[in-house]
């Protein structure tokens, strides 16, 4: 899409920042904003020293890995993600996803690309893989949230999704309301490939928020079992890897 027509639809049907939920109007001819000026710096975006594992942003630059990366195995490679899940991000997904606010979406794979397209070309990520939900709780939202950010992704990266790669078969519970060991009996078995042979050696799983990682592991895991080479895990947001004082 050239940016005339980017802005034209802009014009026509005006996106909201994702921060602060305001109405973002432009001209035909300035460049097209996706996100107020002044909120730009609101998010806190995941910098070093952070989990080599998960990506959570850690204390100590002396340590490697996460309280929960360093006691348990990990199905895919390598995660990252983009900011911490502090109260402006957790807002602005909580919008995203219940109030139909789908337009952040373009913010987010955005920016997901900007600060991650690099390494998705050193891992040779071939598919953006978004985890999916189980198929009532997505036609009572209306969308998956994932899909619309790899969708975004894709965009700016060429590579392509596969959307119906990995299903959920099982309706889980929501991850915030368990406990570490409910959180991993809740995933058991919760996906499936839709091929017996997974054709393709460097996947990337795309989700929206990285609590303790069940989620992401147990997708990586059918993939891998499936007959994926490498899983790898970017995420909108992720909690910190340490207790704040």
């Amino acid at each position: 899409m050239n940016i005339y027509k980017e802005n034209m639809i802009h014009l026509l049907f005006p996106p909201r920042c994702p921060f602060c939920d305001r109405v973002l109007f432009s001209s035909i001819l300035a460049p097209l904003e996706l996100v107020c000026p002044s909120c730009r710096r609101k998010p806190e975006y995941i910098r070093e020293p952070a989990c080599k594992q998960c990506g959570k942003p850690l204390e100590d630059s002396c340590q490697e890995y996460c309280y929960d990366c360093g006691k348990r195995r990990s199905e895919y490679k390598q995660g990252k993600a983009l900011w911490v899940y502090q109260e402006e991000v957790k807002q602005s997904i909580y919008r995203f996803k219940y109030q139909g606010r789908r337009e952040y979406a373009r913010y987010y794979g955005r920016e997901l690309a900007r600060r991650y397209g690099g390494w998705m070309k050193e891992c040779r990520i071939e598919a953006l893989v978004p985890i999916p939900l189980y198929k009532k709780r997505q036609r009572q939202r209306g969308f998956n949230q994932a899909e619309l950010i790899a969708c975004e992704v894709s965009c700016q990266t060429e590579i392509p999704v596969y959307k119906d790669l990995l299903v959920r078969v099982r309706n889980t519970r929501a991850q915030k309301e368990l406990n570490d060991q409910e959180r991993k009996n809740n995933l058991k078995k919760a996906f499936k490939t839709r091929v017996n042979k997974v054709q393709l050696n460097h996947i990337l799983l795309i989700d929206d928020i990285y609590t303790t990682g069940s989620t992401m592991n147990e997708a990586a895991g059918e993939l891998t079992q499936s007959g994926a080479k490498e899983v790898y895990c970017l995420s909108l947001s992720i909690g910190r890897g340490y207790q704040e004082g």
